[in-house]
């Protein structure tokens, strides 16, 4: 879009999220057009769009008109990394628009490149996941995994070897300040996965909180293993992932009042389950803190309880714990069973 062979600019002087800009594109193209850009996204994507562009009313023609040109200017960007790579286009654009521009147009470049890569990981499964990224440094690994959900870095911790695993999860819980060279090897991963250079801002890094989320939805004899060796390596990283992730067993280190409550909110079925794989003291911990007759009808459940596939009973548990959580966060009880490093109880 030039005028007198001079690109014009605009800036969106609106709030504008992405998804609008988006939706107010697709309503500025013509119906075929629009329509051939959709058939090349996520159905997912489609469906949030063309909800948004139903939404789409009052706007401004000199917001439409800035979307626009904000979209023109990322097309001719994309064109200019693609012959002759980013310093190229970063020169062509600051001839065109000025250093300020540019660098604004080269972020946004960088940011979906990001998006981009990350999206073709979040989408591979358990076993190519760690075959895109087994031959980086652990280091490398770990903040990568720590921007995919927990679900799949669970997963794929599962895939690697077990020194390797713990040695990653530890890299995870203690991410902090990058290094350069590290920020190189990353932006080498995703160059590889999405074509292009990856920005050097990868949002927000890993930490305990993050870990603790990841062996939440992991196996319980996997996340027992990593938090066991992860004590051995910085006791105080394992008492903040453990006090952050809370497993069923810990149960155990509730006080009595407080089990009351959690027992008076949660279903009799999937405690029996949750107890299935439980060992004596905790099940022992439970039943005092019951009425007699429950309890006896909970023995006599657990007695004559088939054989139950170990999903069930993870899943039950898992149950559990999110009722537990809920109940701390709203301040009805309290985890904080043994105290932290500086915490003394007597």
């Amino acid at each position: 879009m030039k005028s007198n062979g001079k690109v014009l600019t605009k800036d969106i002087k609106e709030e504008v999220t992405g998804l609008q800009k988006a939706a107010m594109l697709m309503v500025a193209l013509n119906v075929e057009a629009a329509s051939a850009v959709l058939k090349h996204l996520d159905p997912v994507d489609v469906e949030m769009i063309t909800a948004e562009i139903s939404r789409v009313k009052n706007v401004s023609s000199k917001t439409v008109d800035s979307v626009i040109y904000d979209f023109y200017n990322m097309v001719t960007a994309r064109e200019y990394v693609l012959e002759g790579g980013l310093d190229y286009a970063q020169a062509v654009l600051e001839k065109t628009y000025g250093p300020a521009k540019a660098n604004e147009i080269i972020e946004k470049i960088k940011r979906l490149t990001t998006l981009k890569g990350f999206d073709v990981l979040k989408k591979a499964e358990p076993a190519q996941l760690v075959n895109f990224l087994n031959k980086e440094h652990p280091q490398t690994m770990a903040l990568i995994l720590s921007q995919l959900s927990p679900d799949q870095t669970a997963n794929a911790l599962k895939e690697l070897p077990e020194d390797l695993r713990v040695d990653v999860a530890f890299r995870i819980a203690t991410l902090g300040k990058i290094a350069p060279q590290t920020l190189k090897q990353i932006e080498h991963v995703v160059d590889e996965i999405a074509g292009a250079s990856m920005s050097q801002s990868v949002g927000k890094l890993g930490g305990p909180k993050v870990l603790a989320s990841i062996l939440n939805r992991a196996n319980v004899s996997m996340a027992k293993e990593i938090l066991t060796k992860l004590e051995d390596l910085d006791p105080e990283t394992s008492y903040e992932v453990k006090r952050l992730m809370f497993i069923f067993d810990e149960i155990i280190n509730i006080n009595d009042k407080d089990i009351q409550k959690i027992l008076r909110e949660i279903d009799r079925k999937d405690l029996a389950l949750a107890l299935k794989t439980a060992d004596e003291k905790l099940r022992e911990k439970i039943f005092k803190n019951m009425s007699e007759r429950a309890a006896d009808l909970l023995k006599e459940e657990l007695q004559y309880m088939g054989m139950v596939k170990l999903k069930e009973v993870e899943n039950a548990q898992a149950k559990i714990i999110d009722v537990i959580k809920a109940l701390e966060e709203q301040g009805e009880i309290s985890l904080n069973m043994r105290g932290g490093p500086e915490e003394v109880y007597v």
